[in-house]
């Protein structure tokens, strides 16, 4: 059998209201040389009958997390990812969340711009939708190339449009930390940390959904992970920490009104 090209991941927990048009955006992309690999986190709701429904005549698994004992998700995403791409058998890793949308040619417009580029780590633009999916007219823009040093104050790389070279980038960069916030940022400045910066395809080939209730959507919130990354994860001093804050912020803040 034909090894896979890209391996997209989607991490589930309690996803049964998004989950089946999620797996369909998939099924429609013009490029074809996928694996589809869903792990289950733990999830209570229909999400896991949706999925076998949906996925019961395409190149997709199921896998679940072990439980650790407690109740509710076992690992969050991030430990879902790393369960799919140690799973992978595809040479690009593309991440998608339960509630995300892909465009048709995502994957085949992001394949193309990856191997013109050499890009061992890449990311497009992405639109905002609401909570039906829909997109707005919100729009962030993927930047032509970003570094380490100024991704510390631009949070525009968006999961569900990053795509991993594993011939390019050892096995550890293309594994997410677990146990803090934000671990996706996280991995994105481990990976840039490294030397390898981020190239942008300034095409939007993803629909973000985010309800008005979603954690991404608490100000608060985001200003303490961002802080911790910092902190913890970039190891910043308070000074530092306090400059790339305010960079982020007054960027987060004109993204929104423009």
């Amino acid at each position: 059998m034909k090894e896979p090209l890209v391996s997209i991941i989607i991490p589930v927990y309690n996803a049964a209201a998004t989950i089946r048009e999620t797996i369909r955006s998939v099924r429609a992309q013009t490029c074809t040389d996928w694996e589809l690999i869903l792990v289950d986190d733990g999830s209570r709701d229909a999400s896991m009958q949706i999925i076998r429904e949906e996925i019961a005549d395409l190149p997709a698994r199921l896998l679940q997390n072990t439980h650790d004992g407690e109740k509710g998700a076992l690992k969050g995403p991030a430990g879902a990812r790393n369960t799919g791409v140690d799973a992978a058998r595809g040479r690009y890793i593309a991440f998608l969340d339960a509630d995300d949308i892909w465009l048709p040619d995502k994957l085949a417009h992001q394949l193309a711009f990856v191997k013109a580029r050499g890009a061992a780590f890449s990311c497009t633009s992405y639109v905002f939708g609401d909570e039906q999916g829909q997109p707005t007219r919100h729009v962030v823009h993927a930047p032509d190339r970003m570094d380490y040093r100024h991704a510390l104050t631009r949070t525009v790389i968006f999961t569900s449009t990053v795509m991993l070279d594993r011939e390019t980038l050892p096995p550890e960069l293309t594994r997410m930390p677990v146990g803090i916030g934000s671990e996706d940022t996280a991995c994105w400045w481990r990976i840039m940390q490294s030397g390898v910066d981020v190239a942008g395809l300034d095409e939007v080939l993803t629909i973000y959904r985010r309800p008005a209730h979603s954690l991404s959507s608490n100000k608060g919130r985001a200003v303490q992970r961002i802080w911790r990354l910092y902190r913890e994860v970039a190891g910043l001093s308070v000074i530092q920490a306090a400059w790339c804050l305010v960079g982020w912020a007054v960027r987060a803040t004109l993204r929104r009104i423009l």
